[in-house]
Formats: structure tokens, sequence, C-alpha cells
């Protein structure tokens, strides 16, 4: 156990985004290393940057060139706060830029594999090895079409490529660093290394951040901040809302109460297995208290004759909080409500660089609660990514099935039956996801893609079965592989599973005549359909 005044954020890095899609691995990778972290869009003021008070700023890639007409540039003042400065791609590129060096389109751009000669020993890189190949030489991953042709004063060069005069640059003195590849990524095969380095050797950070300091700082706060008072938790038997309960259970015993809130949308059998899965709790400090309500019929009634997904997401948000202000009601001095909220929801809530992007989907548990409710809220994972908290539901001893089950989103199979709900879509799209989940666990492959599950489609396709012909629903199966559920690869699944599957859900479920499978990867695609 840490000691109790341990401060887990005592040290800190800053990333200041400039929009890439690879900036929430950047932060991912310096939690890895056990360095608490924030990403922060690139124009903050220099109080507040200066009261947050970070070990080192990290400036991420971005999609756009240093030499645009709008080009995002992080404010000067950071170069002289005194703490070392990472750029990585566009963060090197407009670092460069900013501090008298020269930036131009390449006359070769690079994507992929490349080959980086390191010249000279120095603090960030050590001695690595790459496995492949013995320093100097190291295989990274490089996305970029500028480059930088001349380094600003007091910098040297550090390293090449093939097709980039300039990979690696520093000025040891500054302990300023910019690299032209991603180290984030897995693909950079000494990438965790390298940002491990930076932080311990070149920061000389403590890595504070570990599972059972969090879990202990947690119940700390909670204590804390909950006091004598009830809370009140919508469990919904996902990894995040179950680690919260276990959280509470550990904080505060039996002033937790669960609401576990049946819209018709879950999965087959779910409220049973949540139930039997909270009862059998090793990890809980006692036994729960579990409140089930059964609320299919007000939600299906509201959602009836709604298409439109966002409407769709708000509905059954809306319709869940008001059970939930019913049922606090209910419970004498219950005072927060306690939500999953993790950090990828509240980083992609918040939108884009200029707070103007597009709504992709909106989640449920981000951006507060009603006016006519008078639950303050409790959020003890909104710091976390979601393998921090698998890794804090295993300190807390929760089963494996538990902590590493697929996601599931907040509106259920809402999301995952296209255009209006309807109970008879339900039922067949929970009997086709019950089949699907129970052949990939008897091959084996549950454990072996990031999220698997089959979609609605209210669409009807011709069928024979026997002498009859048959007019009925098309079921689509979907299954990723992902590290951080930003990106996406379709998995490759057998073809006699795949063909298992199908037939399985066509001769046993009525109603539906077709299976097809998703071999669309994120991007473009989304995880989820809907």
């Amino acid at each position: 156990m840490s000691p109790p005044n341990n401060d887990i954020h005592k040290e800190k890095i800053l990333i200041l985004d400039f929009g890439s899609q690879y900036t929430q691995l950047i932060a991912r990778r310096v939690r890895e290393s056990g360095i608490y972290c924030e990403i922060h869009s690139y124009d903050l003021a220099e109080k507040w940057t200066r009261d947050f008070d970070p070990a080192a700023i990290i400036l991420s890639g971005g999609p756009d060139s240093v030499n645009a007409m709008d080009t995002f540039e992080p404010p000067r003042y950071i170069y002289t706060m005194g703490v070392p400065i990472l750029g990585i791609c566009y963060g090197m590129q407009i670092m460069a830029k900013q501090l008298g060096g020269q930036v131009e389109t390449g006359a070769k751009s690079e994507f992929g594999y490349a080959q980086v000669e390191l010249f000279t020993k120095n603090q960030l890189f050590g001695d690595l090895e790459d496995g492949i190949n013995i320093h100097p030489y190291l295989n990274v991953w490089m996305s970029h079409g500028d480059e930088v042709v001349a380094v600003p004063p007091g910098f040297s060069i550090g390293g090449s490529s093939e097709n980039t005069k300039i990979a690696f640059m520093m000025d040891e003195s500054r302990k300023f660093y910019g690299l032209q590849f991603h180290p984030e990524v897995n693909n950079t095969v000494q990438g965790s290394a390298i940002i491990d380095r930076f932080v311990k050797e070149v920061c000389n950070c403590q890595a504070l951040w570990t599972s059972r300091n969090i879990v202990d700082d947690l119940v700390r706060s909670l204590r804390k901040q909950v006091g004598r008072d009830r809370v009140v938790l919508g469990l919904s038997g996902g990894v995040d809302s179950s680690v919260v309960a276990a959280l509470l259970s550990q904080a505060i015993g039996d002033q937790l109460t669960c609401v576990f809130v049946d819209n018709g949308l879950l999965r087959l059998d779910e409220v049973d297995q949540v139930v039997n899965m909270v009862r059998g709790w090793k990890g809980a400090a006692m036994e729960l208290n579990l409140v089930t309500v059964n609320a299919e019929d007000k939600f299906l009634e509201k959602l009836q004759g709604i298409s439109d997904p966002e409407e769709k997401r708000k509905i059954i948000g809306n319709t869940f909080i008001q059970i939930f202000d019913e049922e606090a009601a209910k419970i004498p001095d219950a005072n927060f409500l306690a939500q999953g909220t993790i950090y990828p929801d509240v980083i992609e809530s918040a939108g884009n660089l200029d707070g103007q992007a597009h709504v992709i989907k909106s989640h449920h548990n981000v951006g507060g609660l009603p006016d006519f409710m008078k639950l303050k809220l409790v959020e003890p994972l909104r710091e976390l990514f979601k393998d921090e908290v698998r890794r804090i539901g295993v300190v807390l001893g929760l089963s494996h099935e538990m902590v590493y089950r697929h996601p599931f989103p907040g509106p259920g199979l809402g999301v995952r039956i296209l255009g209006e709900i309807k109970k008879e879509y339900a039922d067949m799209l929970r009997a086709a996801d019950n089949i699907y989940m129970q052949e990939l666990r008897e091959a084996d492959l549950y454990d072996q893609v990031s999220q698997a599950f089959a979609v609605f489609l209210p669409v009807r396709s011709v069928g024979v079965v026997g002498d009859a012909r048959r007019y009925e629903y098309v079921v689509a199966l979907r299954a990723v592989e992902t590290i951080d559920f930003m990106t996406a690869r379709w998995a490759r699944l057998p073809y006699d599973f795949l063909e298992r599957v199908s037939t399985r859900i066509i001769n046993e479920i009525s109603g539906i005549s077709r299976v097809t499978y998703d071999i669309s990867s994120k991007p473009p695609a989304t995880i989820e359909w809907e």
C-alpha cells in the first residue's frame, strides 16, 4: 500500500494536442511508465500551465503543415519554463520552426516503416536495441510529408533515415528533443522504451502512477468526497461500472446502492448474469446493495418511431436518468450519483482543437446531470484509460471474466439495431449475439479479439429453407483488434468459424435469413455501426 501522503499526481507530464490520431497513445505510454499525464489543447494560457507545474511537456503530432496559413502553434512561453520538451512529428517541426529552424515539404513523404540511424549517444536513447538492429539503428514508424531541413540554433542533428535527413534533433543543454517518427505506436519497436527513458532518465520522474497506488488514492478521495452520504450507482455489468462499484464498496461499504436498469436493450440473460457476478465478487468489502428495475416497456415506448442514432442515444440516456432519479428518491441520504466516465470519454466529448469538432457520437455519461436532479456527481475513473481501469479491477479482486469483458455501449442494443427499435428486433439480435459469443468462447477466440458483437439490419433478404422461400432479416457480425479503440483492424476470424456461427444463427433464430461479416477498419469506419 502506498504511504497515506503519497501524491500520485506530484510528478506529471503535460501533453499538448495538435490533432494527431495518436495523441492518446502518447498518454498511455507515459502512464505505462508510471507517470501521470494529461492531454490538453495546444493553446493553454500561461498561468494555467505554470500552475499545473509539469515536469515536462510533450508536443503531439498533427495532420497539418507547420507552414500552412492557419498553423497551430504552442505559446512560446513553454520554451522558457525550464522543463524538458519532446516534440513528436508535427511537434518536432513546430518546435524547429518556432526556435529558428526551417521546415519544408519533403522531396519524398514517409508513411510506414523506416530505419533511423542515430549519430551520437545521448540521454534520450542511451544504448537502446530493437531486437533486430543493434544501436545505432532503430526500426520506427513514420507518417509525415514535411520535414525539418535546418535545426534551430543550439540543436544538433541526432539521426536520419533514408528519406529524411533530420529524423532526430536535440538540444541536450535545455533537454529539448524532436523525433520525426512516432515512438508511441507499436510499430516503432523501441518506442515505449524511448518514452520511458524520456520521463525517467531525462525528466527524473518517479513512477508513482501504479495500479495499487491509484486504488489507494481513489479510496481515500472517495471517502473524503462522500463522507457519510449515500451513493447511487448505475450498474451495467460492464467493466467501468463494475470497477466503480468495487472501488465504492471498498471506500464506503454499505453506503453504496447499485441500481441495475433493464431497459430492454441488454444482452441475453444480462440481469441474471450481473446479479450472479455481484454476489460472487471477492473484491467487495461486503455484499452490495443491489436494486433491479424492469423498465423495458418504458424505454421501448419512448423509442417508438425513432430512427436517428443521436436521438435514440439521447432518449435512452434521458430515460435512464429519469428512472435513476426515481430510484434515488427512495434512498434516504442519497446525495451522490456515481458514473463510470473514463478519460477517453472526456477527451472525445471535448471536441477538437478549436471546439468545432463534428460529433461522431455523444457519450451518455459525460457532461454533467440535468437540472432537475439534486444528486452530485462522483466519477472516480475520470482520469483513467480503459487498460488502466482493467488493471485496477484486477487489483480490486474482480474476476477475469468481468474485467476483460468486451465493451458494451451505454445505449446497449439501441445502437446495434439500425433505425427504429422494436422488441422483436431486440429479441432476434440478443439471440444472434449470444450464439456469436458462445462460439467465440468455444473456439478460444473471445480473448483474441478486442470487441465482437452482432448488428441487426432492418432490411429483408430472400432465403430458402427446405422447399420454402423466406424473406427475412439480416444480421451482421463485427470483430475488431485494437489497442486503444481509436484505430482498429477487422479481425481475421477463420472461415469455418464464421460459417458455423452463420449456420447456427439462421437455423436457430426464426426471422433471420442472412448473416454477413463486417470487414471495415477504423478509420474510415467506426467500431459500432451507429
